[in-house]
Order: C-alpha cells, then sequence, then structure tokens
C-alpha cells in the first residue's frame, strides 16, 4: 500500500526494479505518471519523470508547444468568424465588437483565472502523490464550473441591454449585440467546463487531448458558422444568431468530447463524483480567485488606457488600437509557455523539490523575458513595420508610433513578470504577483488619467506611464522571486517497495538541468 490508498498491480512487480535499476535508481512515487502512476517505464520516458527530473528547458517548450499552436488557431477561427459576421452589414459587426471584450473576460477568467487555480492545484497534488486528491479535484473543478458558468448566463441575459447601451450600443447595433450575446451567453456552462477540464488534464501534464479536441473543434467551427449565418443546405438562416449558435455547439462538443476521455482508462485524471470539501476548494480558488480577479484588472486597465487615448481624438484611438494590438500577438506565446510553467512549478513543489521549482520559473521567465523583448526592440525600432499594416495616415502612425516607441521596449519587462505570475501561480502563491498587477492598474489607469488631465501631457506622457506600469510590475514579481519564498511547501513522496522482497530504500531520479 502507497501513499495515494493504493496497492501496485502485481504486474509491476517483476518488471520495475530492472527497468528502475537500468535508469540510476527506482522512481519515487511522485515521478512516475500522473493518474494511474505504476510503470516499469524508466523516468526519462514518463512525463511526470521528465517534470520532476528532466531537462527543464526541452520539457518546458515540449508542454507549451500544443498550447500555443491551439491559440493561434483559435485566435485564427475568431477572425474568420468576424469576416463571416461583416457580410451581415455594420449593425451586425458593431453587434459582435460590443458583445466581444466580456466574451473574452469571460475567457480570461475561465482559462488564465479559475482555470490556473485548477492546473496548479492537480500539478501540486499530482506531484506529491496524492492521486485521489488529484482526482477529486477534477469533480470540484466541474462544480465550479457549472457555478460560474450559471452566473455568467444570468447576469448577462438580465445585464445585458444596460451594459452594451452603457459601452456605446444604440439601435440596430445593440439589437444584434443582444441577439448574439443572449446566444453566446447561454453556452457559459460548457465554455467553463472546458476551460476547467483542459486546465486539469494539463495540470496533470497532459497537454496533447486538450489541444486535440480544440483543433477537432476548429475544424467543425469554421464551416458550421457560415453555414448557420446563412443558411448553406438544409440549415435554417440564423443571420447574427447562427455565428454565436456555432460557439455553442463548438463547447458543448468539446465538453462531451473532454468529459468522455476524462471517464475512460485512458485519461490520467479519472472524472466521477467525489464528496465535495471545502479544503479542495480553497485550494483552487485561493489561486484562481486572485488569478480571475487579475484578469479584471487587466480589463480594467485596458479601458481605462482607452479612454484617456480618446480624449485626443479619433486619429489617437485608432493609431493606438492598431499600435496595442500587437500587445495581443504576444498573449498565445506567454500563456502557452505560462501553463507549461505552472505545471512544472506545481509538480515540483508538491514533490518537495523548492529549488528545482524556482530554477523551472526563472529560466520561462529567461525565455518569456528574452522572445517577446526581441519583438518589443523590433517595433521600437521600426514602428512601421507593423502600422504600416493597417493605415498610412500620418496622424494615426504618429500616435502608433509614439506608443511602440514607449510601451515596445518593456516587452521583455512584461513577458518576465508575467511567466514569474504563472510559477506563482503553480506553487499556490499568487498574492505577491496580484499586487504587482494592482500596482500596474493604478499606476496605468489612475497615474495615465492624472498625466493628461491635471498636467496636460500629451499622447507620449500617457505612453510613459504605460510603461512605467509595466516596469512596476515586473520589478515587484522579480523582487517576489527572488527575495520572498514563494515556492516552499509541498512534501517529498517516499518511494515505495514495488516488490515486498525489495529493499525499501530508493534513489530519486538523478535530476537533469
Amino acid at each position: 500500500m502507497n501513499d495515494t490508498g493504493r496497492s501496485p498491480p502485481p504486474a509491476a512487480a517483476s518488471g520495475a526494479p530492472a527497468a528502475d535499476a537500468a535508469a540510476g535508481g527506482r522512481m519515487s512515487e511522485a515521478a512516475r505518471p500522473f493518474g494511474r502512476g505504476r510503470t516499469s517505464l524508466p523516468p526519462h520516458r514518463t512525463a511526470a519523470a521528465r517534470i520532476l527530473a528532466g531537462p527543464i528547458i526541452p520539457t518546458l517548450i515540449g508542454l507549451a508547444a500544443p498550447t500555443v499552436v491551439v491559440l493561434v488557431v483559435q485566435a485564427l477561427v475568431g477572425v474568420v468568424e468576424t469576416y463571416f459576421v461583416s457580410f451581415l452589414g455594420t449593425d451586425a459587426l458593431g453587434g459582435v465588437a460590443l458583445v466581444f471584450p466580456v466574451l473574452m473576460l469571460m475567457q480570461m477568467m475561465s482559462n488564465g483565472g479559475v482555470g490556473g487555480g485548477v492546473s496548479s492545484a492537480v500539478a501540486r497534488a499530482s506531484g506529491a502523490g496524492r492521486h485521489d486528491d488529484a482526482e477529486a479535484i477534477v469533480w470540484h473543478a466541474v462544480v465550479l464550473a457549472v457555478a460560474f458558468g450559471l452566473l455568467f448566463t444570468v447576469a448577462l441575459l438580465v445585464g445585458a441591454p444596460v451594459l452594451y447601451r452603457t459601452i456605446g450600443g444604440r439601435d440596430g447595433v445593440l439589437l444584434a449585440a443582444l441577439t448574439y450575446s443572449n446566444v453566446v451567453f447561454i453556452g457559459s456552462v460548457p465554455l467553463w467546463l472546458v476551460a476547467l477540464l483542459s486546465s486539469a488534464l494539463r495540470g496533470s501534464g497532459n497537454v496533447q487531448v486538450p489541444a486535440i479536441v480544440t483543433l477537432a473543434g476548429a475544424v467543425i467551427l469554421v464551416p458550421l458558422s457560415p453555414a448557420l449565418i446563412f443558411g448553406w443546405g438544409p440549415l435554417p438562416r440564423l443571420g447574427i444568431a447562427g455565428g454565436g449558435a456555432a460557439v455553442v455547439f463548438y463547447y458543448v462538443a468539446a465538453a462531451l468530447a473532454l468529459i468522455a476521455y476524462m471517464r475512460s482508462w485512458r485519461s490520467p485524471l479519472r472524472l466521477s463524483a467525489a464528496r465535495l470539501e471545502a479544503r479542495l476548494f480553497k485550494d483552487i480558488l485561493r489561486v484562481g480567485g486572485l488569478s480571475a480577479i487579475g484578469t479584471l484588472q487587466i480589463n480594467l486597465t485596458v479601458a481605462c488606457v482607452t479612454a484617456a487615448v480618446g480624449l485626443f481624438g479619433a486619429d489617437a484611438i485608432a493609431g493606438y488600437g492598431i499600435a496595442s494590438r500587437l500587445d495581443y500577438l504576444l498573449i498565445p506565446f506567454l500563456f502557452g509557455l505560462g501553463t507549461a510553467v505552472v505545471t512544472m512549478v506545481g509538480t515540483n513543489v508538491g514533490a518537495g523539490q523548492p529549488a528545482r521549482a524556482r530554477r523551472i520559473a526563472w529560466t520561462g521567465a529567461a525565455i518569456a523575458g528574452a522572445a517577446t523583448e526581441a519583438v518589443g526592440l523590433t517595433a521600437a525600432l521600426f514602428p512601421r513595420l507593423w502600422l504600416g499594416l493597417f493605415s498610412d495616415e500620418p496622424a494615426v502612425l504618429a500616435i502608433g508610433t509614439a506608443y511602440l516607441h514607449a510601451v515596445a521596449p518593456l516587452y521583455g519587462a512584461v513577458g518576465l513578470a508575467m511567466m514569474l505570475y504563472f510559477a506563482s501561480q503553480g506553487a499556490g502563491r499568487v498574492l505577491w504577483p496580484f499586487l504587482g498587477g494592482t500596482v500596474r492598474m493604478v499606476v496605468a489607469a489612475v497615474g495615465g488619467w492624472l498625466v493628461v488631465t491635471a498636467f496636460a501631457a500629451g499622447p507620449a506622457g500617457l505612453f510613459a506611464t504605460v510603461a512605467a506600469s509595466a516596469l512596476a510590475f515586473a520589478a515587484i514579481c522579480t523582487m517576489a522571486t527572488a527575495r520572498i519564498d514563494l515556492y516552499r511547501g509541498g512534501r517529498s513522496v517516499k518511494a515505495e517497495p514495488v516488490d515486498s522482497a525489495e529493499p525499501s530504500s530508493a534513489a530519486r531520479p538523478t535530476e537533469s538541468r
């Protein structure tokens, strides 16, 4: 009997000792694959062993790559859907534009917010050898998905008219927004289910299945959306509601696929009903709750800065919008790498390897900082390469250039800070990075307004304030990681003898750096 309360199957008794010896020592329970966790394969051939003892950079890239690809595909699908909606006219396009920020907020809260808490909780439980807890966390994630999904559905069905009217919706645009919104947010529960079940799998080290489900859904969604919008073949012509219906269909199908997989023997984490425990909800929400609020901070910051830019006129809004769009192109890379950092840090913290968890955090931060800084410096030195794709108006280009000159050189700082934020999610300690995000919001939003309204600074002064907010965020995250023990905790799981005749002592697999 081992720490998880389950006895190893008899088949493991004969093959494991030789394989483990060939690998340089018997694997610790934490180093075995997540889920069923019993194998005679040497450590370097198992997902858990790579996370706990394999080379850091290749493992990070291997875990991140499928998620990055998926996010890029999702972004392209969104562009394609907008293209089809544009054939319905300006009102339809404007209506979707009003709904998009709210839908993005829900997706950010479900994936990077509460989903980050689920990934972290699963990773730490798996690393500590608490497989029963890891599986129970999946059920708790399902309960949270239903609760948050219903909350968004009710809130948007009731409050959408006031919300969209407040942010500028009128007449045909408002009607289109309400039509699209009512359909899309009926599907909030399946969207949350897909996000949290995918997060649980990624936390266990399984990034392939969420990627496959998303890519398969994209293949279906791209033709289904225009078919329902325009009424191709036997399908009814639903107009803008058809675009929303296609999105809901995708999330329902993806949720059913993930549920079916996680109920099968193939899944490293089995989805089954479990007794609800406050400690497991707390384990998820102490990370996911603050992270979800952090997504609100990001959106509030963008809204306030956009409003401040709007004081300088339409050309300023256009130039800022074009230039800041480059910021969003970095999100798939940062989120994909970040989910890998969450899994690796969480697993190592759970397994009682804080030093390796810290190395993973700094390695991820270095990769993200270098990659995003390369983009930022290129954009700052040659702003027309990006801005010229969208406009040739001198006034628009001037504002966009001012933004890229001020903010783009700090892309590396933002990339570094975001990875340290994801690492803190994995460690289960997000308070300091959350406070860093709060400072960033206050400096950019409040400071930006004061610079423009009280000190009569132009757009360059506003953009310098935005750059200063990014630097403050990076400084706080860096200080917290360097000076504060964010990666303590977890426990080292003792190896259990695979055969009762074998000695009980076991060596942890040699760590590769």
